[in-house]
Parts: C-alpha cells; sequence; structure tokens
C-alpha cells in the first residue's frame, strides 16, 4: 500500500500535497519558458507572454502559501530547465507556450484527480480552465489546430 492512500483506496491529505508539489514544479517551469517565450516575440506582441507570467508567478505563489500552510515544502526552483525544441521564431515561441499551458495542464489534473478538499479542488478547476484559454491563443498565434482542447490536461 501507499504511503498517501488509505487502506479503503481513498486519498488523504498526503495524495494531494504531493499534487499540489507537483504542480508547484510545473508552474515553476512555466514563468522560467515564459520569459523564453517573451523574448523571442517582437517586443509590440508580449503582452500575452506578460500576463501569462504574471498569472504563472501568483498560482505558484498561491500554492507555495498552501504548502507552508500544511507544514510541507515546495518543490524548488530549478536554475534552468531543458527547452523541447530551439526557439528561433514568433511560431516557435507561440509553439513553446502551449507546450507550457499542456504541462501545467496535466498537472493541474492530477491535482484535481487527487484532491481531498474542496478548495483545492476548486482551485485546480478554476486554474485548468485558464491554463486552457491560455493554450487556445497560443494554439492560435501558432498556426495549430485545433485550437481547442476538448479534455485539456488529459493524454492525447
Amino acid at each position: 500500500m501507499a504511503d498517501d492512500v488509505a487502506d479503503d483506496g481513498v486519498r488523504d491529505e498526503g495524495t494531494e500535497t504531493a499534487a499540489l508539489r507537483a504542480v508547484v514544479a510545473a508552474e515553476h517551469a512555466a514563468v522560467w519558458g515564459y520569459g523564453t517565450v517573451g523574448a523571442a516575440l517582437p517586443e509590440d506582441a508580449r503582452g500575452p507572454a506578460a500576463a501569462a507570467d504574471t498569472a504563472h508567478r501568483d498560482v505558484r505563489d498561491r500554492l507555495v502559501a498552501l504548502l507552508a500552510e500544511r507544514g510541507a515544502d515546495p518543490v524548488p526552483r530549478e536554475p534552468g530547465y531543458a527547452l523541447p525544441f530551439p526557439v528561433l521564431s514568433a511560431v516557435d515561441a507561440a509553439t513553446l507556450a502551449v507546450v507550457l499551458e499542456e504541462g501545467v495542464s496535466a498537472a493541474w489534473v492530477r491535482l484535481l484527480d487527487q484532491s481531498v478538499q474542496p478548495p483545492v479542488r476548486e482551485l485546480a478547476v478554476a486554474e485548468l480552465g485558464a491554463a486552457e484559454v491560455r493554450a487556445v491563443g497560443w494554439r492560435s498565434a501558432a498556426g495549430r489546430t485545433p485550437v481547442t482542447d476538448p479534455l485539456p490536461g488529459l493524454p492525447g
């Protein structure tokens, strides 16, 4: 039996806390990645990248505070993250932003699955939706179709 699952298979706060830590890790990566996204965009097109960066920083900070309330350490930031491909154009930047949003969506879905407290579940639903809204804009900017994902955060 896993340490964080009760004998009856019901998830507990340990499972939820582990999933919260995974979301923090995904949010750290998104914040780092949006620096690259913004740098690859023309100056007059950086608004959505700056807004996404701020959104990810804000939610990451909320999660860190929530973990601190639980007496749990957040996942620390890495000094850098490997990019999945070279970012050499605005289209590459938009594609990277899609990858970042899909990454946080997967972490939010896991938290949604593992959450036991209603406020945590509500946060996961809200942030999953926000990530998909941002991803729609970036998919459009990258020329990807369809621009929406009917089941964001789940394997395609």
